[in-house]
């Protein structure tokens, strides 16, 4: 009987070796996409956070940062759930009434620091509003909010609510859309990113922003701003994954992203909020945008209509089986107070 070269008895399990060694060193690489540009602090917190994620995968988890986004903003997160993209972030209320737990994270008046609301609301989110299924569909990997929300106008300043109700205003959705039609106030919801045209061209005459927006989306038309204490309102964002690219993750690499995500992510993307907030301050200095705070009788009118709105928050989070709604609300904002 003819014997066969040993090579060849050999070739599967070579085969079989290389190809477990190949599964062996693997590495999952995440589409990642912004909508904001480049230089965003929010479009560089998540590159931090893609690379707090391949330090600690050690290499075995990597982003490729998508040359464009693939979506507008309101179709984001629909676009991460169908895994047009792995990772992005979108606002809540750019698709109004579909989330109702993260419109607590935009009422007015909660802090004077995208730190303070967005570690809070992380905390809030994390006991209370995730295991409700909040944002089904897909990972969330960390929650947060912008910096208080101020009014800027471009050819008169705002010092009371009649001021507001003369001018045309671009807002971003969420519970300030419902509070300016309380307030009588003409708004039309659009993205960010349309800013500049509407201002530029005149079809608006201001919008409600962070300060950190008017250098991002370069607004150099606006010279007037009124602030709040604790901001007017605040911006829900959420931070995600698509949930099959999270399901299909080794156990090691699920734990690597959970360690870098939650609240280390919340306080990534406020940090950088905080500190582009900081730089545009500075910068309106000499650029010669007039601020003033709002004045207490302003104040006491916003406080008034957003009182319905919170008993409607109340009301609707309840039904989808928040219990004791109000209780948790207070909760929040006890915490923003902690963090201040």
């Amino acid at each position: 009987m003819t014997r066969k070269p040993f090579t060849l008895l050999r070739a599967p399990i070579a085969a079989t070796l290389l190809a477990t060694t190949g599964l062996a060193g693997a590495q999952t690489v995440l589409s990642v996409s912004t909508w904001l540009p480049p230089a965003h602090g929010a479009t560089m917190a998540q590159n931090q956070w893609c690379e707090a994620v391949e330090k600690e995968s050690k290499g075995s988890v990597k982003c490729n940062l998508l040359p464009k986004a693939v979506s507008a903003p309101p179709g984001t997160f629909d676009a991460v759930r169908d895994g047009l993209a792995d990772v992005s972030f979108t606002v809540d209320g750019y698709t109004p009434g579909r989330f109702i737990f993260t419109q607590v994270a935009e009422f007015p008046f909660l802090g004077d620091s995208s730190t303070a609301t967005s570690v809070a609301y992380q905390r809030i989110y994390d006991k209370y509003f995730a295991p409700l299924g909040e944002h089904r569909g897909i990972k969330t990997l960390a929650v947060f909010t912008h910096g208080p929300g101020i009014i800027f106008t471009v050819k008169q300043p705002v010092t009371s609510a009649a001021d507001a109700g003369k001018l045309k205003f671009r807002i971003g959705g969420g519970n300030i859309n419902e509070l300016s039609k309380l307030m009588g106030w003409n708004t039309t919801l659009k993205p960010a990113t349309e800013s500049f045209e509407l201002l530029s061209t005149g079809v608006m005459d201001g919008t409600f922003f962070p300060d950190e927006s008017l250098q991002s989306m370069r607004l150099n038309m606006v010279k007037y701003a009124t602030t709040f204490p604790g901001g007017l309102y605040n911006t829900s964002f959420v931070f995600m994954m698509n949930k099959a690219k999270y399901d299909a993750l080794s156990a090691t690499d699920k734990a690597a992203v959970d360690k870098v995500s939650g609240e280390a992510a919340a306080r990534l993307f406020a940090a950088g909020w905080d500190r582009t907030d900081a730089a545009s301050r500075d910068i309106q200095k000499t650029t010669g945008v007039q601020r003033q705070m709002a004045s207490d009788a302003f104040v006491s009118e916003v406080k008034a209509k957003q009182a319905a709105l919170e008993d409607k928050w109340v009301a609707a989070a309840e039904a989808r089986g928040l219990k004791n709604a109000r209780g948790v609300l207070a909760e929040f904002r006890a915490e923003t107070q902690k963090l201040k």
